[in-house]
């Protein structure tokens, strides 16, 4: 299995060992375009990989801080409420990065960022860039995929 996501696009693809489209999902990658810089709020490009995957089980919606679960669950109430909040929803795919120098170590470190592909409210739009640098899934989406693929998965972040 491999990962590849269009920022041109904003869409994520599965792909099988043999490179066959399995799914094709659309999502929300950084509203500040490609980059790999610490603070940056953008979506670091190059070759990537799951370094773990975080919340198995969890509600369909229930709300991430830091990795740990909040113990809230997301609904349109709570959405509306708060519509400005990064939400980090269902599951999280953490992502480490592959290339010395581009997007591991350093202040390009993709891991040490925190990037993740994560879930986001129902509400929100996916198809335009609006993250502040994880790509975003609504969550039925993210739960298959979360199923589908083991840690350690290739994850290829591209312009294209």
């Amino acid at each position: 299995m491999r990962i590849v996501i269009s920022l041109a696009h904003q869409t994520l693809t599965l792909l099988d060992a043999s490179g066959a489209v399995v799914a094709r999902y659309p999502v929300s990658t950084a509203k500040r375009g490609a980059g790999e810089q610490r603070g940056s709020y953008q979506t670091p490009r190059g070759e990537h990989r799951i370094r773990a995957k975080i919340g198995a089980g969890a509600a369909r919606g229930a709300v991430f801080k830091a990795r740990r679960l909040t113990g809230e669950i997301c609904t349109p109430a709570a959405y509306a409420a708060d519509p400005d909040r990064d939400w980090i929803l269902t599951r999280i795919l953490w992502l480490a990065g592959c290339e010395p120098g581009r997007n591991r170590f350093g202040a390009v470190d993709t891991q040490g960022r925190y990037i993740y592909i994560h879930g986001t409210p129902d509400a929100v739009p996916l198809g335009v860039p609006a993250s502040h640098g994880c790509v975003r899934m609504h969550s039925d989406d993210l739960i298959t995929l979360f199923e589908g693929v083991p840690v350690g998965t290739a994850v290829t972040l591209t312009e294209n």
